[in-house]
């Protein structure tokens, strides 16, 4: 008789510890609506983007200018020389040689408006196996009359 314990007379700890489970509920619940709602922010908008006068460029050195008419024929201007045709094969070669000897020459290339972009491309191509460490488009201020 004597041997029977009775909870009756122990009190219990108080428990220490925080309960986490609603947190992680909660913070599982927010990274679902986080996952559904970003790629619904990154959808495209019309806007009008403002219009800038670009500055020229400052040319220290004489540039060596492509320019690809609306037909597709190719115009070399090296340094101060005058404007030549040339096909893809003597660009390759002029270049070549004018880009040894001038290295920081800035290589520019002016396309027609109505020239195909392919073929401003080719002629990018041609450049880069010529040597041009850069190759930049001109383009004209927008109050310029053709």
């Amino acid at each position: 008789m004597g041997m029977s314990t009775s909870k009756r007379g122990r009190r219990r700890r108080a428990m220490s510890d925080i309960n986490v489970v609603p947190y992680i509920d909660v913070m599982l619940v927010l990274l679902i609506i986080f996952m559904v709602t970003a790629p619904l922010l990154h959808l495209g908008v019309d806007i009008q983007l403002p219009k800038a006068q670009a500055k020229a460029m400052d040319q220290s050195n004489d540039p060596v200018l492509v320019s690809v008419a609306h037909d597709g024929k190719l115009y070399l201007t090296l340094g101060k020389a005058e404007r030549t045709e040339v096909t893809s094969q003597d660009l390759l070669k002029k270049v070549s040689a004018f880009v040894r000897q001038n290295p920081q020459a800035p290589v520019l290339i002016g396309g027609d408006t109505r020239v195909d972009y392919g073929r401003v491309y080719d002629v990018m191509v041609v450049l880069q196996q010529a040597g041009a460490p850069k190759v930049g488009l001109m383009s004209r201020p927008p109050d310029d009359k053709p």
